[in-house]
Parts: structure tokens; C-alpha cells; sequence
């Protein structure tokens, strides 16, 4: 451990002539509009506060499977009735679990060192200056029915005579065409894992980066808010405080008391008890708000070359924090930009919510860099890292703890498709597939430990039962200023609800404050322990008294060697898309495949309880489809027509401006006839997906939970382009396993 450390006059092998420029330095094109501190955080603020786009799935119903399906797709559910969508036709039988190959290693490729041309800069800056995107999740409130096996039989599958080769090559031929930014965020989240040393194993031998940017210092705009309709005089730190939460104006976080009083507590510290400002309720920031509407619409109307000049002041700047070398190679850094001071706004009812996230300053940031490579430079003049690590048993490059609670950290990692990252999620993916080894064993113990005379016994078999049936997360104890979360572990007694003859109706805000709403049969034996948890107790009482997640977690590591909660929700996840992928899929086209895709997809966001709201644009996306819809309707209608008096010898009617139309034979007007039906057909068809899928959130299984092998592989063995499944982002986070083989099973 090194102590504090200033910056070193050795320059870095990642530093370039044009990366060397400081990032305090402005450039003469962003003095043409706002300042740099407000812009960065109006585009946080912007991407934070867009709604979710919808993404397009399909839902039906799940077959049950044997002992390895997951235990929850074979348990019925209690939702309002739904439609089953029609299966498609001739369907292929599962592959034999027996040639499922074993993978290779990782492949790291050799990354060129040379400066990359403007053009690569340019897509490689928008793929990292896209923010991630703020999903508001709601209840669904009809999950899909699980129903029993179908008597069908299935037809032998055999070896695809054409195999689409999903390799390297067409990776970089779509990340080209492909003009989306990546999904991973371009700031740290926070998380509880502390910046120790985990499993004892190396992680790198070398490892050289050039640390961190920080957001540029905050430029006064000098304009004044009204207080009881007079301007009120602000210092430069209490106008930045207001201008944030002027930018928020219209948006739903001002309307709740507990983001307001947050804000208005650590807003009334930096003004001071004599400050002419005494209440929020007489502050009007509408002036603040119409300037920053103002600069916003002259940066939109800048020309293009200053647009173009403006990002290449920005790559310049960014361009030497973009990289890291380790162990030779060059590696791309996923989130090297500290967040910017803003307002916290948390999910759901945070009791946090409102409250100011200070500034983050180099005296906050630990360092972690190979013990022979040159202290990263500080961007920030006189100023020095809090701590230098050279700890090569960790992945991170920097961490810092959270302005908003310290118990909690921000890493710096390198991004997802860098070759250590690959390497992780590869293991994460093979340990949940090791489960299926155990799994039976596993759900005949807890089994059997249902009716034990140990309590504690019976306590660890139902929440691990509950677990592993609904994918619930552990669950940790909270602290009086976190959200009121639970997990199984932490479950309250008022959070499950028996319903004779054996269901459980559970109520509770989990993971990131997502409400849980579900009803499922349990097996008789889980119905009747836990009433008996409950038993004398009140509400607000531990439903699991005799349980924690510490004593779970060892459990579970006793029942296999690295086993947790979210092994559990991997193996549960990644197996039922194997399972519905392997039985649904049928000949047919692209379009037909992507909706068996797609309705698998949405089963696993459902077990794993991934929600979200409806669009605001969802309602003007159905009525351009039905517009659309309602205008084929008509041209099918009139080629009839023409179809009619063709086949009686006479001329097609007029078109709608009076003017003859063509004349065509029949086998003409029949083809474009069944052409027009079948766009009617698929627009149909999208316009079901779109409404069912419009309360399911797909990207955190797809990112997090799916083995990406499956879908590799079901793309192979059905010539499903791979880019229709996978973004850009993903393609790169997963290029490890793109070289699958075709007959890969989960």
C-alpha cells in the first residue's frame, strides 16, 4: 500500500500528443455555448430521466421439462387469464445433452497501440457517452401461466445444412453497421463489495492506465431565480445547486416530499440561516430553466463543423483515459469519467432521494496500476490521488466510496468486452451450469428437510426451496437511511400472505425498490411451514427468525463449491431459455424465430422479476401501426376488386385520383394480393408483441443472467442473424463466445 501520492512527471505508455491535453483546458468552440460543468450534467440529467425504450418479445406458455428445468416454470402460477399466442409449425427435436462441447479459453486478441483514425474515434466516443438509460418499473400484474407438458411429438433435428458462421469477421462487419451506443453506463454504480483482495488468484501481471477525468469546474451563468417574485444573488456554489434542481422541474422527482425536503436541508446548509432564501416554497426557478431551454436549442443549431469540432475537442481530452494496457495488450477502459456533483435520485422511494451528491475530487480516489508503470498523471493541477495501489489480485483501476453513502463503492473497470471481463463471465456461466450436477440432489435435501424438528433446518430448506422456485435474491440487512428492500432472507411476515389451500402471495420492494407482487402454488409441506414461521409473530417481524444471509450463504457454498442466490438466478434464468429455444423453435422465417426468441427472453425477465414501465410512446407507436394496418386493409380491398373485374374481362377501377390504373393479370394481382396479406400479417404480429411486452424489461437477463452460448448457438443451428438478438454492446461483451459450437446446450 502506497500512501498518498502526487502526480509522477513520467508519462504513461498510453499517453498520446493529442491525449496529453488537460482536461481543465476549454476549447475556443465550447466557449460558444453553455458551460462545460452544465452541460455534462444536463446530459446526465437527460439520459437519467428518458423513459425505457420498449423492446419487442412474444409470450406463451412454458412446457414443463425434467429435473433440470427451473423449478419455478414448473409450478402454476396465479395470474388473470391470458390468450395463447399460435404455435408455429413442424418443430425440431432437443439436442442430445452428450454433444454439448466444451469451450475454449478466452481468446485475447492483440490490439494495435496506434492512433485511431478520427472516424473509429468518433463511434468509440458516442458508444461511451451514452449514458444508461434510468428504467421506472411497475407491477405486472399478469404473469404468464405455467401449464403442464404437451403430448406432441417432436421431429428429429438434424445437422442445419447451411450453418450461418457467427465469427469475428461478421462481428466487426455489424458493429460497423451498427450506429447504437453501448448500454453500459459511463459511470460507476455503486455496490457493497469492498476493495480487498477476493479469491487469491492473479489477475495480471502488468497493468499500466492513465486513472481517471473528472467533470470540468462549474461555470457561473450569472442568472438569477426568483425568491417571492424578486431575484435573489447567489455564490457560484449555490447557483450550481439550484441550476440542478431547476433542470428537474418538469420531471416527476420535484413532486415528491422526500426528494424536495432532501433537497431543500442540504441546499438551506450551503445558503446559510441569513440567507434572504428561508423556504422551497417560495423559490421560483423558472428563470434558471428557460436559459437552460435557450442554450440548449443554440447548441442544436450549431453547424455541423462546430458540432464535429466540439467532439474532437472531447476525444482529445478523453482520448489517453480511454485505454489500459494489461499484460501487453491494450484493453478498452468501460467507465473511466467520475460522475459530476447532481441531486441523488435513486429508485422508487428512497429515503435518500434529493439529497446532494458532492463533487469528487482526486483526494477521493484510490489508484490501482502495476508497481513498475508511472503513477497515473492528476488531470486536476495541484492537487494528488488519496491512495496508489499495486494489488494484482483485483480487476479495478480506481474506486472511490459513494458521496451519498460511504459504506458503499464506485469502481473503475475495464469494459465488458475486454478480455479479463470475458473471462469472469465466462466462469460465472460455467459455475451455474455446474449446478445442474447438483441440482437434484439439492431439491431432494431441502425436500426432505421440510418437515424437520430443527427449526433452523426447516428455515434454510424453505427459503432455499423459495429461491431457487422464484429466483429471490438472498437479501441483506438495510440501515435506517437505505431503502426499505428485502430478499428471501429478510422477508417480513406481512410480506407473505397464505392462501388455503397451499398458495403464497408475496408483497415486498426488492433490488433497486421493484415492487414483487407474486401468487404461486407451493408444495404442501412449504404452506404449512410457513404459516408456522408465522405464528405469533407481528408484521414487522422476520418471517426467516432463526435465518440470515451469511448462514444461508454458507449453506449453500456446503451444498456446492461457490453455490449463492444468483447462481441459482443464472442457472434458473439461462436453463429455461435453452428449454423453450429447444422445444419452440419450428421452420418458418427470421421474423417467425424471433418471436419464440423473444417470448423466452420475456419468461426469464419474469422469473427474475425484471420490470418496467409502459413507454410514453407506446400508445403513438400502436397508432402508426394501426394507420398503417388500416391502409394496407384498403389496398388489399381494392386489389380484390381488381382481382374480381380482371377475371370477368373488365379494366381495374380508377386509383384515388381518378387517374386508370395498370392493367395486370391475374397471377399479378394475386401475388401482390398475398405480398399485401402478409404485411398486414406482420404488422399484426408486432403489434401483439409490442403490447405484451410493454410491462417487461429484457436487457438485464439478456446482459447479466442468459448464458450468451444459448443464443450463439440457436442463432447457428437456425440462420438467425445475430446482430437481430444482440446490439452492439452485447456483441462486444460476449465476444467470447461467439465461437460456440452449433449443438452448444446449456
Amino acid at each position: 500500500m502506497v500512501p498518498s501520492t502526487k502526480s509522477s512527471p513520467v508519462k504513461s505508455p498510453l499517453s498520446s500528443p493529442e491525449a496529453s491535453t488537460s482536461s481543465a483546458r476549454t476549447s475556443p468552440v465550447s466557449n460558444s455555448i453553455a458551460s462545460a460543468s452544465l452541460e455534462g450534467q444536463s446530459e446526465q440529467l437527460s439520459e437519467q430521466i428518458k423513459p425505457a425504450a420498449v423492446e419487442e418479445e412474444s409470450k406463451t406458455s412454458i412446457d414443463s421439462e425434467e429435473d433440470d428445468k427451473p423449478l419455478s416454470s414448473r409450478l402454476r402460477m396465479k395470474p388473470k387469464p391470458q390468450k395463447k399466442t399460435s404455435s408455429l409449425v413442424s418443430g425440431k427435436r432437443p439436442l442430445d445433452e452428450a454433444n454439448v462441447s466444451k469451450q475454449s479459453s478466452v481468446k485475447r486478441p492483440k490490439v494495435s497501440e496506434s492512433s485511431t483514425s478520427a472516424k473509429n474515434k468518433q463511434v468509440s466516443a458516442k458508444k461511451e457517452a451514452k449514458e444508461e438509460e434510468d428504467d421506472y418499473f411497475i407491477t405486472i400484474a399478469d404473469r404468464a401461466k405455467k401449464v403442464g407438458s404437451d403430448n406432441k411429438s417432436s421431429v428429429a433435428l438434424t445437422k442445419p445444412k447451411k450453418v450461418t458462421k457467427v465469427g469475428s469477421s461478421s462481428i466487426k462487419k455489424t458493429i460497423k453497421k451498427d450506429k447504437k451506443g453501448s448500454n453500459f453506463s459511463k459511470y460507476s454504480k455503486s455496490t457493497k463489495v469492498a476493495p480487498s483482495s477476493n479469491d487469491g488468484q492473479e489477475k495480471w501481471a502488468t497493468l499500466v492506465h492513465n486513472g481517471v477525468i473528472f467533470p470540468p469546474p462549474y461555470k457561473p451563468h450569472g442568472v438569477k431565480m426568483l425568491y417571492n417574485g424578486e431575484p435573489a444573488n447567489l455564490t457560484p456554489e449555490q447557483e450550481e445547486v439550484a441550476t440542478m434542481y431547476a433542470l428537474m422541474k418538469d420531471t416527476e422527482y420535484v413532486q415528491k416530499k422526500t426528494f424536495r425536503n432532501n433537497f431543500w436541508n442540504d441546499w438551506q446548509k450551503l445558503l446559510g440561516k441569513r440567507h434572504v432564501i428561508q423556504k422551497l416554497d417560495a423559490c421560483d426557478y423558472t428563470p434558471i430553466y428557460d436559459w437552460y431551454q435557450n442554450e440548449k436549442e443554440k447548441k442544436k443549431q450549431l453547424s455541423k463543423e462546430d458540432k464535429k469540432a466540439l467532439q474532437e475537442e472531447k476525444l482529445k481530452q478523453e482520448e489517453k483515459y480511454m485505454w489500459a494496457i494489461v499484460d501487453g495488450v491494450k484493453e478498452k477502459v468501460g467507465n473511466f469519467r467520475v460522475e459530476p456533483p447532481g441531486l441523488f435520485r435513486g429508485r422508487g422511494e428512497h429515503p435518500k432521494l434529493g439529497k446532494l451528491k458532492r463533487r469528487i475530487r482526486p483526494s477521493d480516489v484510490t489508484i490501482n496500476i502495476g508497481k513498475d508503470a508511472p503513477i497515473p498523471e492528476c488531470p486536476i493541477p495541484g492537487e494528488s490521488w488519496k491512495e496508489v495501489r499495486h494489488d494484482n489480485m483485483v480487476t479495478w483501476l480506481a474506486f472511490w466510496n459513494d458521496p451519498i453513502n460511504q459504506k458503499l463503492f464506485k469502481y473503475v473497470f475495464l469494459s465488458p468486452s475486454s478480455s479479463l471481463k470475458g473471462q469472469s463471465d465466462k466462469e460465472k456461466y460455467e459455475k451455474a451450469r455446474m449446478l445442474k450436477d447438483y441440482i437434484g440432489n439439492i431439491r431432494a435435501a431441502y425436500t426432505k428437510d421440510f418437515t424437520s424438528k430443527d427449526g433452523a433446518k426447516r428455515q434454510i430448506a424453505v427459503a432455499t426451496y423459495l429461491i431457487d422456485k422464484l429466483a429471490l435474491r438472498a437479501g441483506n440487512e438495510k440501515e435506517d437511511d437505505e431503502a426499505d428492500t428485502v430478499g428471501c432472507c429478510t422477508l417480513k411476515v406481512e410480506n407473505v400472505q397464505a392462501i388455503a389451500p397451499n398458495s403464497l402471495e408475496f408483497n415486498f420492494l426488492g433490488k433497486d425498490s421493484i415492487r414483487y407482487e407474486n401468487t404461486v402454488e407451493v408444495e404442501v409441506p412449504v404452506y404449512k411451514a410457513i404459516i408456522q414461521f408465522q405464528a405469533g409473530k407481528r408484521g414487522n417481524d422476520d418471517l426467516f427468525d432463526k435465518l440470515d444471509t451469511s448462514k444461508l450463504n454458507a449453506h449453500l457454498k456446503e451444498l456446492m463449491p461457490g453455490l449463492t442466490a444468483k447462481v441459482f438466478r443464472t442457472y434458473n434464468a439461462s436453463i429455461t431459455l435453452d428449454n423453450i429455444l429447444n422445444k419452440e423453435t419450428r421452420e418458418g422465417d427470421v421474423s417467425e424465430k424471433l418471436v419464440v426468441y423473444q417470448h423466452a427472453n420475456k419468461e426469464v425477465a419474469i422469473i427474475c422479476n425484471h420490470q418496467r414501465t409502459v413507454s410514453k410512446s407506446h400508445d403513438a407507436q400502436m397508432s402508426k401501426l394501426m394507420e398503417k394496418i388500416g391502409g394496407l386493409q384498403g389496398t388489399l380491398k381494392e386489389l380484390k376488386t381488381d382481382l374480381d373485374r380482371v377475371r370477368k374481362g373488365k379494366p381495374p377501377l380508377e386509383d384515388a385520383n381518378g387517374k386508370r390504373k395498370r392493367n395486370l393479370t391475374p397471377e399479378a394481382l394475386e401475388k401482390k394480393i398475398a405480398n399485401t396479406t402478409e404485411k398486414i400479417e406482420k404488422m399484426e404480429a408486432d403489434m401483439r408483441t409490442k403490447e405484451d411486452l410493454k410491462t417487461v424489461a429484457l436487457g438485464t437477463s439478456k446482459t447479466n443472467y442468459l448464458d450468451p452460448r444459448i443464443t450463439v448457438a440457436w442463432c447457428k443451428r437456425h440462420e438467425v442473424p445475430l446482430e437481430k438478438i444482440f446490439n452492439k454492446f452485447l456483441l462486444e461483451k460476449f465476444a467470447w463466445a461467439m465461437d460456440v459450437d452449433f449443438d452448444f446446450r446449456f
